[in-house]
């Protein structure tokens, strides 16, 4: 086979297993960046070699190995220089006598004792061609750095980008990953001429006037295309063009110096004008092939040089865990520490400790250049791929652990606003009455309005005070985009904010934004983050929106699904079919938990709106007992008051098809409130999945509701009297 065919199946192969891995990665609430590199660990000798010798070597023969070299190096380049991009000076804008004290002694301790560690292995995993000292600045380096891009994201998802402790981490990281760089820079200088000699010297005084040439010549410069950009509002073809000569050559000139192209790349992100608009542009336009393409690439070559099979003997095991161990302790140590003595608390200071643990990708880009350079063996490569996987793996759940989300101060969802209540109906409240809170989850406030206004009919009077929390979740798609980085998602979250105030400004009546208070938060998975946020928070109700999933036709699959089935709130869906009017409710009822859900929030509809009409239908089978079924009715209605009762009809009818005789019923009123009973088509199945006949059928705008606990009191705050009662069924 032509060598350039193969080349592009091996590049095909790569992208597709990287994606799959990477999903599944994001599943368990890791970075996608994890699953990519363990797919690439997964193509290489470590398992496909082993598992199928004849086939990997006939798909990655030697003679493909130096053309997937070329496109990493390709793909570590504009890679790097994304890096530097996103490395924005505001980062650097907080505690910055802290940040930099807490991420010296960060770097400091793990490298002293991996120079130490150097001391052990040194006879063990390398040999006399490697300097010692070069030996020692990259283990130092390697067991030092804090990967910048992995934590940004990581802070982003948990959403503590306003927090102390996220504006802390990220300008810890910042230094961090600027000091790492120097370092490294100089043990490739050391390491390229053997030790630290005259050449040496010259190569590292040669990188610092490079460095002081672009911040300040090179800055000058670029602001020409800060200017060209503001004024065109447009990032042209050719001005593309020269930028991406730009990375080209700076990275030539540092490779040419005597360090390594990656050097030139990250300098030019770092000095480019950090013009929002600009900056977002040049990441947009770049990323996708960088990161779709051109990284699993390297994952890949990586994974290629990663063989798992070295660690063939319980002492090199042992030595492997010694190397972790001593990366993890340095690095959280060091953090801990200098965070306590700079006054952060001890939960604040557990929690940056494994934020700066994060190595990722970064990592994997400083061993890649030890290998390459033949510092580093193949066999302690491994070791440190399974220390930077590890390191990073553990960062999410340990997070987690000391720094739950409850504890997370944002938006208003840890704080009871305040209600704007009339002073007279406040006179007449003889004790503390807890809000009534519905979480209302708004995937696109343009077109959700109905949903927002039935949140407000549904939790609105004057009886008992209520919250409603317009909750919007951004979704970031990809963990490694730019738009997963701080500064991006704050402007989303301001920009989806903004979105949401002029929907609150568009309700009737104009009160209603008062109690409305929206959240608004970055998630990597909307259906778990609103399950968390309703258990930490305890709404008595969500109201969710009908979305249709991208590939299913069922409306109750998807988000809305998984939201139904794992919230641990009473739930129900909206199905708006138009129409402002809200005057006409009809209730199926087949006496179930749900549909007693449905009834009781009909009942706190009417009980809310003089105007409004509910109509229960009762729709009997030959096997069914009317009186029975009606007494259970009866008994409720009868213990409301008078001018609620004279709005309710209770209509009872046979039929052997229910849902049709619930769609004929639907034609004539504004609003179907159903339980999610087999009787009308809406049951779980397996897996938890639903069907959804009756959302497909029904003429009118449909409610359907889902009861979790029956505890839950949506009436009895409003009518005192039958609060015992509220629970219908109790079977």
């Amino acid at each position: 086979m032509h060598t350039v065919i193969l080349v592009l199946v091996e590049v095909l192969i790569v992208i597709g297993i990287s994606r799959l891995v990477g999903l599944g990665f994001r599943s368990i609430k890791q970075p996608l960046v994890i699953g990519e590199i363990v797919a690439g660990i997964m193509l290489g000798p470590s398992l496909f070699g082993l598992i199928a010798p004849h086939a990997a070597a006939t798909l990655f023969p030697p003679e493909t190995i130096p053309f997937l070299n070329v496109l990493s190096q390709v793909g570590l380049i504009f890679f790097m220089f994304l890096i530097g991009l996103e490395l924005n000076p505001k980062y650097l804008s907080g505690n910055l006598q802290a940040a930099i004290l807490i991420s010296n002694i960060s770097i400091i301790v793990p490298f002293s004792l991996a120079a130490i560690l150097s001391l052990l292995l040194y006879p063990l995993v390398s040999n006399a061609t490697v300097s010692f000292t070069a030996f020692a600045l990259f283990l130092g380096a390697a067991m030092s750095i804090t990967a910048f891009p992995v934590l940004a994201r990581i802070i982003t998802e948990n959403n503590l980008q306003g927090t102390r402790l996220g504006t802390l981490a990220l300008t810890c990281a910042a230094v961090d990953d600027v000091t790492a760089w120097c370092i490294l820079a100089v043990a490739i200088a050391v390491a390229r001429n053997g030790s630290i000699d005259q050449k040496a010297i010259l190569t590292i005084f040669a990188s610092l006037v490079y460095m002081a040439f672009m911040f300040s010549i090179g800055r000058w410069f670029l602001k020409s295309l800060s200017t060209h950009y503001h004024r065109t509002g447009r990032l042209s073809q050719f001005v593309l063009a020269l930028i991406y000569m730009g990375v080209v050559a700076s990275a030539l000139i540092t490779e040419f110096i005597g360090i390594h192209l990656i050097f030139g790349a990250f300098l030019l992100g770092a000095v480019m004008p950090k013009n929002a608009e600009l900056v977002r542009e040049i990441a947009v336009k770049t990323e996708d092939f960088v990161l779709i393409f051109l990284l699993p690439v390297f994952f890949a070559y990586s994974g290629l040089r990663t063989q798992i099979g070295l660690l063939n003997r319980p002492e090199l095991w042992l030595i492997c865990a010694l190397v972790l161990g001593v990366a993890i302790a340095g690095k959280y140590i060091g953090t801990y520490v200098a965070a306590r003595l700079s006054g952060i608390n001890k939960r604040e200071a557990f929690a940056l400790g494994w934020l700066m643990n994060t190595r990722g990708l970064t990592e994997l880009i400083v061993l890649n250049i030890g290998l390459e350079l033949g510092v580093i063996s193949p066999l302690l490569f491994t070791m440190l791929v399974v220390m930077a996987l590890v390191t990073t793996f553990m960062t999410s759940p340990l997070l987690e652990w000391t720094y739950p989300k409850r504890l997370i101060k944002l938006d208003v969802v840890e704080t009871e606003p305040e209600q704007e209540t009339d002073p007279e109906v406040i006179e007449n409240i003889e004790s503390f009455v807890t809000s009534y809170r519905i979480l209302v989850p708004v995937a696109n406030p343009s077109t959700q309005k109905g949903l927002v206004q039935l949140a407000v009919a549904i939790a609105l009077n004057y009886r008992q005070p209520a919250v409603i929390n317009p909750l919007s979740l951004i979704e970031l798609e990809e963990n490694y985009g730019f738009e997963s980085t701080p500064t991006e998602a704050n402007r989303l979250i301001a920009e989806r904010r903004q979105q949401l105030e002029e929907l609150i400004d568009t309700l009737e009546p104009p009160i209603t934004g008062s109690y409305i208070h929206p959240i608004v938060r970055i998630s990597s998975n909307v259906a778990r983050e609103t399950a968390q946020i309703a258990q930490i928070e305890q709404p008595d109700l969500i109201l969710v929106g009908w979305h249709r999933p991208a590939f299913s036709n069922n409306r109750l699959g998807g988000r809305v699904g998984q939201i139904l089935t794992t919230a641990p709130v009473d739930v129900a869906v909206f199905v708006d079919k138009g129409g402002d009017r809200l005057e006409s409710l009809l209730v199926p009822y087949s006496t179930n938990i749900h549909d007693d859900l449905a009834l009781i929030l009909a009942l706190r509809l009417l009980i809310n709106r003089d105007t409004c009409m509910l109509q229960i239908l009762q729709v009997l089978t030959a096997s069914q007992n009317q009186d029975e079924l009606s007494y259970e009715l009866h008994g409720m209605v009868s213990q409301l008051p008078a001018s609620v009762r004279d709005r309710i009809d209770i209509k009872t009818i046979t039929s052997p098809e229910p849902i049709q005789a619930v769609v004929t019923a639907s034609e004539n009123v504004d609003l179907t409130i159903a339980g999610t009973s087999r009787v009308w088509g809406i049951e779980r199945q397996t897996l938890g999945r639903y069907t959804d006949e009756l959302a497909i059928k029904c003429r009118s705008s449909l409610l359907i509701t889902r009861r979790y606990s029956q505890v839950t009191s949506h009436l009895s705050s409003l009518l005192p009297e039958v609060h015992n009662h509220e629970i219908i069924h109790n079977s």
